[in-house]
């Protein structure tokens, strides 16, 4: 995720969070729900919840919820086995040293992210004569890899023709450029 676009001017996004369990954006002025906040994280916006009653920071438990929210909606990302792991660590000895290395571990994969879509963006850039043919092959491995989701069913059949159909394509082209 890129640096935040506020925390360089110094500015954090105050959201308070009512009883009602509504939120407001005090920058914009205007109610906002989870799902605006989880596209906040997502643009790199730092913001903070309180709490407007008690005026607590509650930034955590809400950053939690849209977690929580976005699982239960069937987009997971958290293996079962890492959340027992994560669940066993509380009251453990290391629990203090746990919130570093996940930062870390996230920091790190994090950059490692950006140098692979720099690398692919490098192979599929300008002037290079097998970016047309490496963009095609990855779409390729995506429509492959859906293949294999459950209950595609008779999609899949049609996939798998036209990516045949596509590969038929792709070797004549080559052959022409031969």
């Amino acid at each position: 995720m890129a640096k935040s676009k506020t925390a360089a001017d110094g500015d954090v996004v105050t959201i308070k969070k009512y009883a009602n369990r509504r939120l407001y954006d005090t920058e914009r002025s205007c109610y906002i729900t989870l799902d605006d906040l989880g596209a906040m994280v997502r643009d790199g916006r730092d913001f903070r919840v309180v709490d407007a009653k008690s005026g607590d920071d509650i930034t955590h438990n809400v950053l939690t919820q849209i977690i929580m929210d976005t699982e239960t909606r069937g987009e997971t990302l958290l293996p079962v086995n890492f959340l027992r792991h994560l669940i066993g660590l509380y009251g453990d000895k290391m629990q203090g040293v746990v919130p570093q290395y996940l930062e870390a571990s996230m920091a790190a994969f994090r950059k490692n992210q950006q140098d692979v879509r720099s690398a692919f963006e490098g192979a599929l850039g300008s002037n290079n004569p097998l970016a047309e043919l490496t963009r095609r092959n990855l779409e390729m491995f995506q429509q492959a890899a859906g293949a294999f989701i459950p209950g595609a069913g008779k999609a899949r059949d049609a996939e798998i023709a036209a990516l045949k159909a596509e590969i038929a394509e792709l070797k004549a082209e080559l052959a022409r450029k031969k």
